[in-house]
């Protein structure tokens, strides 16, 4: 069945072999969040989310910079209207990573230049995070007189601990992307020149893969900082049992026994 591709304003979106490619596209603003950019975002997440043939997503900054954040100019131009503001466009931003962190295929995200503010938030809520050598990190909010949103107050502290969470949340202090890397914000640098296509290999590789079995990991892990011991693997218990009723298990233990690869269709 063939789909209408959605039009966003402020987000390039794109579907080809399994593979949503969302494009934030504001290069001349930093891609940097305004209300329209949280919106689009949002409503591609969810067409991510609601489609079975988008077996992967690659998420990118269009220009130079990945993303600078919050638009400070429009944090500006909403005067007494800014706390409305940002409670509408936290509203639709975490939606969107929610989205992101429960639908079953895998986000790829692809950090071009500067990543600030919610654009590292965004980044590190992705599934496996490349970054150009040239990328830059820093959370910066505080630096604003503002508090840190985009979900990093819960994956942060879960990536690098809670102490240096905090002070990466306090003082501001800038990231190479090797900095990125060592502590594990980022699963991969490369060359710059390198980034387009490796970003596009590694989903090209989770578009063929067995996509509910990646949602279902995702989605054990998430729970797995919550639960009990018992709680948990009751959690595993059910849905490994769920699991190998669809034909990408079937088709899973049938090729590792038949010493072939396996042809997953994503069910």
């Amino acid at each position: 069945m063939a789909h209408e591709e959605p039009a966003f304003e402020t987000l390039g979106f794109e579907v080809a072999d399994g593979i949503a490619q969302l494009t934030l596209n504001r290069p001349d603003a930093a891609n940097a969040f305004t209300p329209e950019l949280c919106r689009d975002l949002l409503g591609a997440a969810i067409a991510c989310d609601e489609r079975n043939d988008i077996r992967a997503v690659l998420l990118t900054g269009a220009g130079s910079i990945f993303s600078a954040g919050g638009d400070l100019k429009f944090f500006a131009s909403a005067g007494d209207n800014l706390g409305a503001a940002l409670k509408a466009m936290t509203a639709d931003l975490h939606g969107a990573i929610a989205r992101i962190a429960h639908m079953d295929a895998p986000v790829v995200c692809a950090v071009n230049g500067m990543a600030a503010g919610a654009g590292v938030s965004l980044a590190i809520a992705c599934d496996f995070t490349i970054a150009a050598e040239s990328a830059r990190f820093t959370l910066a909010y505080t630096a604003a007189g503002l508090s840190p949103d985009g979900s990093s107050t819960w994956f942060l502290p879960r990536i690098v601990g809670l102490r240096r969470a905090r002070e990466l949340m306090l003082t501001n202090r800038m990231l190479t992307a090797g900095d990125a890397h060592a502590l594990d914000l980022v699963d991969l640098v490369v060359p710059d020149e390198a980034l387009a296509g490796e970003a596009l290999s590694r989903a090209a590789a989770f578009a063929t893969g067995p996509t509910r079995a990646y949602g279902a990991a995702k989605r054990l892990l998430q729970d797995s900082m919550t639960s009990g011991l018992e709680t948990q693997m009751d959690r595993e218990s059910r849905m490994i049992a769920d699991l190998s009723k669809g034909a990408d298990a079937k088709e899973g233990i049938a090729a590792f026994v038949g010493k072939r690869k396996p042809v997953f269709t994503g069910e």
